[in-house]
């Protein structure tokens, strides 16, 4: 039998250890829960591409802008080369934002000037004319399928900046491939405050999208029937581009298939792609709200 004193060291090694315990629960909790213990910083609202080695982050309104950028190239069948071109040309020129402002007359997010015959300032200040402008002029210069991306930039802008195009090609590049949909799974989105009212997503299915992709919608959920994988990759992406103004919650690319992948946004963190690629599916589903 053991003595009253072992058995009060017993009693007292007890407590210590359900006191550490409740300490490390209390500890994991208070860390959980209260706001002034630090923890893993929320990212930045907006969405990154990856393509290959290549991340590139666009604030939401950047990511607005590139999807009709993008959109426009698919409307006019031209080959994610010509996206890239004129991303690069928008990302030096006006950091991928519609502005009202720049050098001289420059205007928009090509900074096409009125004086040099681009249009009116209204007209530029819309970015699918802009868009349309830009690759106006680019299928005219000779080469510009396989010439330096720079310089066939400078070619159609005229820059007072002639080299400056080129340090936006491999991210001009990557964003192209994501978006016209030769990269899939390779846009992720973060955003935690909505403002449908500037939506876009509507216009990007309804011009750049037209003939390509058959668009049916049952509530807050939106089916985009694409005539090729490709297609419906870069739907689904291009919807999560107006993420913000959209309210994209959820995409779906290639659930017919019987496998597919997908994406929910959080608010917090690029939420990964999880799934299955389904290399012959041509369904992407966009649930909102």
């Amino acid at each position: 039998m053991r003595s009253v004193g072992a058995q009060i060291a017993l009693l007292l090694v007890c407590l210590l250890v359900v006191l550490g315990l409740l300490f490390g629960a209390g500890w994991w909790l208070v860390s959980r829960w209260d706001p002034e213990v630090p923890g893993p910083a929320p990212v930045a609202e907006g969405c990154v591409a990856r393509a290959g080695d290549v991340s590139y982050f666009l604030t939401p309104e950047q990511a607005k802008w590139a999807s009709v950028i993008v959109a426009e190239s698919i409307r006019r069948d031209l080959p994610p080369r010509a996206a890239s071109i004129a991303l690069a040309t928008a990302m030096q020129e006006s950091s991928l934002r519609n502005i009202d402002y720049g050098d001289r007359d420059s205007v928009g997010l090509f900074q096409q000037r009125p004086s040099q015959g681009w249009g009116t300032v209204e007209q530029i200040m819309d970015p699918w004319y802009s868009s349309g402008e830009f690759y106006d002029h680019l299928v005219k210069v000779k080469g510009w399928q396989t010439g330096d991306i720079n310089d066939v930039a400078q070619k159609v802008q005229r820059s007072g900046v002639p080299d400056g195009y080129r340090k936006h090609e491999e991210n001009a590049k990557a964003l192209a491939s994501v978006l016209t949909g030769n990269t899939p799974a390779g846009l992720s989105c973060a955003v935690r405050q909505a403002t449908p009212e500037k939506s876009v997503h509507q216009q990007v299915l309804t011009k750049g999208l037209k003939g390509k992709v058959a668009v049916s919608q049952t509530g807050g959920v939106m089916t985009l029937t694409a005539k090729s994988p490709t297609l419906a990759w870069a739907a689904g992406q291009l919807m999560m581009a107006s993420v913000r103004d959209a309210k994209v919650r959820k995409v779906e690319v290639g659930r017919e298939a019987g496998q597919g992948q997908s994406w929910i946004m959080l608010p917090d963190e690029y939420a990964v792609w999880g799934g299955t690629p389904a290399p012959a599916g041509t369904v992407a589903t966009i649930t909102f709200g």
